[in-house]
């Protein structure tokens, strides 16, 4: 287990983009083929979105004026070699596959100067299976709970802050949680990592202050100050 898991209570982070910045970048993948997608031991339900299989391909839009590090992908995420290489120099878990993409081409959007060669990318998955949401204490919304109590797996219409329950995380930084497998946390060590690196196309949110309100369902939110 992660040192970090043995110390001190850890806060937990989503990732969040920041749109119209220097590094504001995303990635369209090229879906030639595609395996079947990850099953709960426990009830069979579906726990993930179909895997992406070679060849790994795609292209980037480039909104700001260099490439970002880190970003969603098909199923996982596009990282660059250099955020890879530190990451794995620094002892940080929960990422694997590693394959390198081939990108296709590369979209400028918005004015700016015509872009250069994009940098290496790797496309990674990440680590399911041992963090579970607390799904008492995490403020969802949803028609009915969850009936399978290891995926814990029940649509939700609006969230209003999540807590992962006690024992369950296994020190990985970056991880999809049992409860809700389309959201991607990240430790608070990731956090610092990315700030030493300069990561800032990034913005990492407390999941305790995480809103996704889609359909208006949850009170007005505070201004925030």
């Amino acid at each position: 287990m992660n040192s970090d898991a043995l110390s001190h209570p850890t806060r937990f982070f989503l990732l969040k983009k920041r749109n119209e910045g220097q590094h504001d970048t995303e990635f369209n993948g090229t879906i030639a083929n595609v395996g079947p997608a990850l099953r709960c031991p426990q009830c069979g339900g579906i726990i993930g979105a179909l895997s992406w299989e070679p060849p790994y391909q795609g292209e980037l839009e480039l909104y700001g004026t260099d490439f970002g590090d880190l970003m969603p992908g098909v199923s996982g995420l596009l990282a660059t070699e250099r955020f890879v290489e530190d990451f794995k120099a620094e002892g940080l878990t929960g990422l694997s596959g590693f394959h390198p993409v081939e990108i296709k081409r590369v979209r400028r959007r918005g004015r700016g100067p015509k872009p250069g060669p994009p940098p290496k990318y790797l496309y990674v998955t990440l680590a399911y299976g041992h963090a579970a949401l607390d799904m008492e204490r995490s403020r969802i919304l949803r028609k009915k709970p969850p009936t399978c109590t290891w995926c814990r797996y029940a649509g939700p219409d609006a969230i209003d802050g999540l807590v992962l329950e006690e024992g369950t995380w296994n020190g990985e930084d970056v991880f999809r949680p049992r409860g809700m497998w389309g959201v991607v946390l990240f430790s608070e060590r990731f956090k610092r990592f990315a700030e030493r690196h300069a990561m800032s196309h990034m913005a990492l949110i407390p999941i305790e202050k995480y809103v996704w309100d889609p359909l208006g369902l949850l009170p007005p939110q505070p201004p925030q100050p």
